[in-house]
């Protein structure tokens, strides 16, 4: 091998290897990431014991959102078309609350007592997801938490740095 060859050797090791050092001072923490939780009605979510989301970095877990007023009475009883849009209505402001978007959503699961009703509807989200839809599960169950609702939507959303 040439004096040149090593030489060339050397420095593309010599880069290589800069490449991979840490480059994090060592002074610099590590930022902890803390829950931020939301409540959205916060009488009715105490009294049923949950939180409406939790933010952990960028990262958002919302609980399931049904049709019901701030009082926590089911509202649209009976028509499982507003129940779903009031579900998204509710999404949204927690969403918004975060500085998300459902642009932002990533996996959606919907629990439904009357799946071949939903079907029928289910339309209405290519109004909420105009980019593209989240990955998720449609399930038909016997019941939701009170036996008026129809439906209840919960997401994930993530945001990128």
């Amino acid at each position: 091998m040439t004096a040149e060859s090593q030489l060339a050797l050397v420095l593309l090791s010599a880069a290589f290897l800069s490449g991979c050092a840490d480059t994090t001072p060592a002074n610099q923490a590590v930022e902890a990431e803390v829950p931020e939780y939301f409540l959205l009605r916060p009488e009715t979510e105490r009294a049923f014991g949950y939180s409406h989301a939790v933010k952990i970095g960028d990262d958002i877990k919302i609980s399931g959102a049904v049709s019901m007023d701030d009082t926590g009475t089911p509202t649209a009883v009976g028509d499982l078309e507003q129940q779903m849009k009031n579900a998204y209505a509710d999404l949204d402001k927690v969403l918004q609350h975060y500085g998300y978007t459902f642009d932002d959503v990533v996996a959606e699961n919907i629990f439904t007592t009357d799946m071949a009703r939903f079907l029928e509807v289910s339309s209405y989200r290519n109004s909420i997801y105009t980019k593209q839809f989240p990955t998720g599960s449609w399930l038909e169950v016997k019941g939701l938490a009170l036996p008026e609702l129809m439906i209840e939507i919960e997401l994930e959303a993530h945001r990128s740095k």
